[in-house]
């Protein structure tokens, strides 16, 4: 087991890696590409929402209603892309550090793409995706350490390497 986690060790930045590329590719789409593609995803949420509600909302009402929410879902997606950044890290300190400057990196990158700007504020929400997968993960690690089960199992060991 300890060889087959020696070996694959040197892919463990791989998930990270991952997502910069796929943070990286959706900055590099122009502000015309990127509205469209927010659009299309917040028109489906109206849209599945109209029909699980039964609200009869014609096309037109849908179009306003994803307009309206196009914002908030372009912000959760950034948010959504550092958390899943944080997470493929998994370690909180350095993660932090590389999500934070990423995201800067991420934002200058977007000044050399067409109707795209950097901003200081997706800097910030991408840092506030990035600290809830670090809590995330945290949380996870937190609770699948101190499981009733394993402190069973930990006494139990330390009573066996005791009477030896």
């Amino acid at each position: 087991m300890k060889i087959l986690i020696t070996l694959l060790k040197p892919f463990s930045f791989a998930p990270a890696i991952l997502m910069m590329y796929v943070i990286y590719s959706f900055s590099a789409q122009t502000g015309d590409v990127s509205g469209a593609l927010s659009y299309k995803v917040s028109y489906q949420i109206v849209e599945t929402k109209n029909e699980i509600l039964a609200s009869g909302k014609v096309p037109e009402q849908l179009s306003q209603e994803a307009a309206g929410i196009e914002f908030y879902v372009r912000k959760a997606a950034h948010m959504t892309e550092y958390c899943l950044l944080a997470i493929s890290i998994s370690l909180m300190l350095l993660a932090g550090f590389v999500c934070v400057g990423f995201a800067g990196l991420d934002e200058y990158h977007q000044s050399f793409v067409d109707a795209r700007g950097p901003s200081v504020r997706d800097v910030g929400i991408d840092s506030c995706g990035a600290m809830i997968g670090i809590l995330l993960v945290q949380a996870f690690c937190w609770s699948t350490l101190h499981t009733p089960s394993r402190k069973k199992s930990r006494k139990k060991r330390r009573n066996t390497q005791r009477r030896r």
